[in-house]
This record gives C-alpha cells, sequence and structure tokens, in this order.
C-alpha cells in the first residue's frame, strides 16, 4: 500500500508522498513515488503514484521515453498547451499500460491498477492540481475539494479537513501533511518512512524545495512527538465524562 497527498493553496502547490512498497510482511523495500519534470521559466509538473509498482514504474518510464523521440511516438509531456492537455495524456498513458498488461482488457479491478495525483502549472496558466483514476479518466481540484489522496488515506484525511486554510504558506503546509502522514504511519504498517515531500511556487515555473524525511529527521521526530503530547494534553483538557 501507499500514501500520497497533493494540496491546492493560494500560494502554490504541495506534494508528500511515502516510500514503502512491499510484496508480503517479509519482502519490504523503499521506492520513490514521486517524479517531476521542469522546463524552467515555462512549466513544472509533478506526479505521484499509487497502486501496482509495475504499473506505475512503466507509466513513469513510458512518459520519460516519449520526451526524448516524440515525433516517433505519441506527444511529449513537456510539450502539451495545458494542464488539463497533460493530465489527458497521462491518462491515455496509463489506460495504455494497462490494458497492455491486463488480461480482457482495461478494468479498474485488474491487478494492474494504478492511481495518480498530477499537478503543477504551465506558463499561462495556473497551478492546477488533478487525481487520475486506472481508467485514464480524472478529476480537478478546486474550492470544494481542494487536496487529493491515494493509497491509505483514511487515517490521515480528518487532520487535513480541520486544519486546511487555502491561505496557509508552504512551510504550514508540509507541517499539516506531516501530521497526517504520522497518523498514518501509526495506524498502517503498510506505509512508511521515508516521506518524500516538494514544494512548487506559483508562478514560479520551475522545482521548488524538496526534502526527504527519514527515521532519524530531526524535524519529522519533533512533529511527531509534538503532535502526540498535544492530543494527550486536548484529551485531559476535556471535560470529564459523568454518570
Amino acid at each position: 500500500m501507499t500514501y500520497c497527498v497533493g494540496l491546492l493553496v493560494e500560494r502554490g502547490l504541495v506534494f508528500m508522498s511515502d516510500t514503502r512498497t512491499n510484496a508480503g510482511l517479509d519482502n519490504i523495500s523503499v521506492v520513490s513515488k514521486m517524479k517531476t519534470w521542469e522546463v524552467p521559466g515555462e512549466r513544472f509538473l509533478c506526479l505521484l503514484s499509487a497502486g501496482n509498482l509495475a504499473t506505475t514504474q512503466a507509466t513513469v518510464s513510458l512518459l520519460d521515453e516519449r520526451m526524448v523521440a516524440p515525433a516517433e511516438r505519441q506527444p511529449s509531456i513537456l510539450t502539451q498547451p495545458s494542464m488539463f492537455q497533460t493530465a489527458r495524456l497521462i491518462g491515455e498513458t496509463v489506460k495504455e499500460v494497462i490494458s497492455g498488461n491486463a488480461q480482457g482488457g482495461q478494468t479498474a479491478e485488474s491487478v494492474f491498477s494504478a492511481s495518480f495525483i498530477f499537478g503543477g502549472q504551465i506558463k499561462g496558466g495556473r497551478p492546477r492540481l488533478f487525481m487520475i483514476y486506472p481508467e485514464g479518466n480524472f478529476i480537478e481540484a478546486g474550492r470544494d475539494n481542494p487536496f487529493f489522496q491515494i493509497g491509505e488515506h483514511k487515517y490521515g484525511r480528518p487532520i487535513i479537513i480541520r486544519t486546511y486554510d487555502p491561505t496557509m504558506s508552504l512551510e504550514d503546509c508540509a507541517k499539516l501533511l506531516l501530521v497526517s502522514f504520522d497518523s498514518t504511519i501509526k495506524s498502517n504498517l503498510s506505509v512508511g518512512l521515508p516521506i518524500d515531500m516538494q514544494f512548487y511556487e506559483g508562478d514560479s515555473f520551475v522545482r521548488g524545495y524538496r526534502r526527504r524525511f527519514d527515521a532519524k529527521d530531526e524535524y519529522y521526530r519533533t512533529i511527531s512527538d509534538g503532535w502526540s503530547d498535544a492530543l494527550k494534553q486536548a484529551f485531559d483538557a476535556l471535560p470529564a465524562f459523568e454518570r
């Protein structure tokens, strides 16, 4: 399993993903689930993935390959005129990969299923965020749904819903998402450190600050311990139950 989040705020975008992949309790490894592309001054793109590892890696590899010789293949991910058209290209690539592997054609129930969070900005447009389904279709984030989660999201969702504010700084978004990931990691063994994080400052059109948090990271440990202490203090401060 995995856990990935893409968050849209007024100042830009924050992406975060865990790196745990497993094929059983005794076969656990670390694999990055975050891929970025950029043309400085023109576009920045970020793709997070969850699901069958072979499918997600094949999708990213195919997108990369088509950038090398786009004239001989389908259009390159770096030549699309808008974020919408880029999301369509990724969706079509996902469909192609899954249908090429799954017997009987494309089905969302297939063991080759995968889903993606895609975001960024292309010059002439605003920062945008999409969730792309295994079927190749997608939805876009907006005022009513300003973030997307894929993978094991249920444990980390409540803190985002309760705390999110569109005016938050990217630094506060990082703190919020780290709490969300810490809650998920403590609740589900299939999600684990290290955690990859990527900032994108709106209208910068360049890759922003990126960081990997592992178990030894001092800030992550401070957030994890501080959140546990804060929850205990909040619980103790609630009125006593009387019968």
